[in-house]
């Protein structure tokens, strides 16, 4: 089969064996993959002597065989993948054996994968193979940053820093469905339009005064995921005894903070990463219910893999990249 591997120190497109469904588990032909900064990261996680490693996390397309002891799968079924790997009740931290699909195991940039049939769930029906193939780590992060962790609901103010992001595009559009009021900035003036389209009920730029900005706003929840250069920021304008939600870092990851400020301010911090089995069969009940289809920015072929995760890298998306396969 054709995969999208990166090896000894090269990423590159080539042939590898087609893999086989082990007890336990099925083959799943990828229809589409989508991209994540995580594919970024994996090689200089992996050194200039690995062996082949197909890079991805998520994906969608149908079951072509599966393995001894499966009995909720038949072949022809329609799935996506969930890159949460053994994670599957709700809990305040994974469990101890917890990974994310394409490291250390191979990935989706692939024709094919052989996975565990507890990874596996059902293709919503209102999205296409396309749009099916970024449910995955975007969605399943922000789905419990704002309601597991955020504790968002109807009224509330939410600010999002970074409007272009994948995640930020599912936070904008789920907090929409639930009728909170949506601030996000952006550097570009491109990505704030297409923002307000898809939902956010303001969008500011970046290297304006947020507190002068936002001075009339009570804002509720911050979903943070810049890091450094905002969480200051951020921080002064969020309310009194409101909450900040932190997933990611894209800057630096240490940030030096007041502490008597944030403990006069009754502020609450929460970290979170990725989400159980049961917040993501949660998510894709919530985008079902308000028939939500994430926002794709481009689509590449698996020759053109290359080519895609250097757009990712220079952040010229607005939504998820994908891969046909």
């Amino acid at each position: 089969m054709k995969a999208f591997v990166y090896e000894k120190g090269s990423l590159k497109v080539t042939e590898l064996p087609n893999p086989q469904a082990g007890a336990g588990e099925a083959v799943v032909a990828i229809k589409a993959a989508g991209l994540n900064r995580r594919d970024l990261y994996t090689p200089g996680r992996l050194g200039d002597d690995s062996e082949a490693l197909i890079l991805g996390s998520d994906a969608a397309g149908i079951i072509e065989a599966i393995g001894e002891g499966v009995t909720d799968w038949q072949v022809g079924d329609e799935v996506i993948i969930n890159p949460s790997l053994r994670w599957y009740e709700q809990s305040d931290t994974p469990p101890v054996d917890f990974d994310i699909l394409s490291f250390p195991d191979h990935g989706t940039f692939a024709e094919k994968i052989a996975i565990s049939a507890e990874q596996l769930e059902h293709k919503p029906a209102h999205l296409t193979f396309e749009e099916a193939s970024v449910i995955g780590i975007s969605p399943l992060t922000g789905y419990r940053a704002l309601f597991t962790k955020g504790q968002v609901v109807a009224g509330q103010t939410i600010f999002i820093p970074g409007a272009g992001s994948g995640v930020a595009t599912f936070l904008i559009q789920m907090a929409k469905n639930v009728g909170a009021r949506v601030i996000v900035t952006s550097r570009s003036e491109e990505k704030r339009q297409a923002a307000l389209e898809i939902g956010a009920d303001v969008a500011i730029d970046t290297n304006e005064d947020w507190l002068e900005l936002l001075k009339d706003e009570q804002i509720d929840v911050v979903i943070e995921s810049v890091g450094r250069a905002t969480f200051n920021r951020s921080l002064d304008v969020l309310k009194k005894g409101g909450k900040i939600v932190l997933f990611g870092a894209t800057t630096e990851d240490v940030v030096d903070f007041d502490l008597r400020k944030f403990f006069y301010g009754q502020y609450t911090l929460y970290g979170t990463t990725m989400g159980s089995r049961d917040e993501f069969r949660a998510c894709l009940a919530h985008l079902a219910e308000f028939n939500t289809h994430p926002v794709i920015d481009r689509t590449f072929s698996l020759n053109e893999a290359e080519t895609a995760l250097q757009y990712l890298k220079e952040n010229h998306q607005f939504g998820k990249i994908t891969l046909t396969i």
